[in-house]
């Protein structure tokens, strides 16, 4: 990300998703920070809980169960905000926060209390089922849920020739 922020100038840039298990939340917030000022601001910090076996794995880390992965999400967040608050010099902005993921009890309730921005892989019907949820949980925290940007990523093998008719569902 630094190397991008370093050889551009006018995107955003950031994780599509960094995994909160693999840094302790305080230096994930000061290499956040780092970013931002490289970037003179345009870093968008996306995180998730943690899906893939494979890389805790090899990195050496506790896998855990995916409750405990999101009780550990859940923990972080108000860490990392915490941390931003505290850090000098500042950010350059306030960091826009990405989560990605669609668990509708946890993930989505989390992504209601932290993030700008939603991330969401799935159909169009998916998609919209996911983003009723996450209304509600906007709603229970007296959040506007149009606070919240919406972004889906479609997988190639699921790009059908109805996609336009579909399109909708996204917005």
């Amino acid at each position: 990300l630094a190397a991008w922020a370093e050889a551009t100038e006018s995107i955003e840039i950031g994780p599509l998703v960094t995994c909160n298990s693999y840094r302790n939340p305080e230096l994930l917030a000061d290499m956040a920070r780092t970013v931002d000022h490289i970037s003179d601001g345009r870093l968008i910090f996306g995180i998730g809980s943690g899906w893939f076996e494979k890389d805790y794995v090899e990195y050496g880390y506790e896998f855990g169960t995916a409750p405990s992965r999101l009780r550990d999400l859940d923990a972080a967040m108000p860490r990392i905000m915490d941390r931003w608050s505290k850090l000098d010099p500042p950010s350059t902005r306030k960091i826009p926060v990405l989560i990605g993921g669609g668990g509708p009890k946890v993930t989505l309730r989390i992504t209601a209390e932290h993030a700008d921005v939603w991330h969401y892989f799935g159909t169009p019907e998916e998609m919209a089922g996911k983003s009723a949820i996450l209304d509600d949980h906007c709603a229970r925290i007296g959040r506007d849920p149009a606070e919240i940007e919406r972004s889906v990523g479609i997988q190639q093998h699921r790009i059908t020739k109805d996609l336009e008719q579909n399109a909708d569902a996204y917005y």
